[in-house]
């Protein structure tokens, strides 16, 4: 009977990735470090998101630190999706939080701000699913350090 390894599959479906995958992702990850950036400079703007959305019962008084993290975790993760350094973990770490801006902030105002936010959000949000399942794909710094990095080392000889 034969075995599978459960990390040597995902890392096949990974390089199995079509060049323009990891064009969306660099996309992707851009996206979400200049929405950082955005929230990084005008706090003030998510701290009222904040406040006058559903999230009030969950964020409470807390606003300022809420957007402190959003505001980092986006600008972050962004980083990370970009460079495609720990893509799957970074699409899990921000799915809550797009979670929460599509459901909670986007949904309820999507007549007032004409849905340009919502779609943005909702398109972020699929995105962030497929590449939890698909990876970081060929062209990333996971695929770096996986092979050339560790091939590099092999090579090195210490005199002791």
């Amino acid at each position: 009977m034969a075995t599978f390894n459960r990390v040597s599959l995902r890392h096949v479906n990974s390089l199995q990735q079509p060049k323009w995958l990891a064009i969306l992702r660099i996309l992707l990850g851009g996206m979400l470090f200049i929405k950082g950036i955005t929230f990084i400079s005008d706090s003030a703007q998510l701290e009222t998101i904040l406040e006058t959305s559903r999230l009030r019962y969950i964020t409470g008084s807390n606003t300022a630190v809420w957007a402190e993290v959003i505001a980092w975790t986006n600008l972050l993760g962004g980083l990370f999706i970009l460079t495609g350094l720990c893509t799957r973990y970074m699409s899990l770490l921000l799915l809550p939080i797009l979670l929460a801006a599509v459901f909670f902030v986007n949904l309820p105002n999507y007549t007032i701000n004409g849905g340009s936010e919502f779609a943005f959000s909702i398109i972020i949000l699929v995105l962030l699913g497929i590449f939890l399942y698909e990876g970081s794909g060929k062209i990333s710094a996971d695929e770096y350090f996986r092979t050339y990095y560790k091939a590099g080392y092999h090579n090195v000889k210490v005199d002791v």
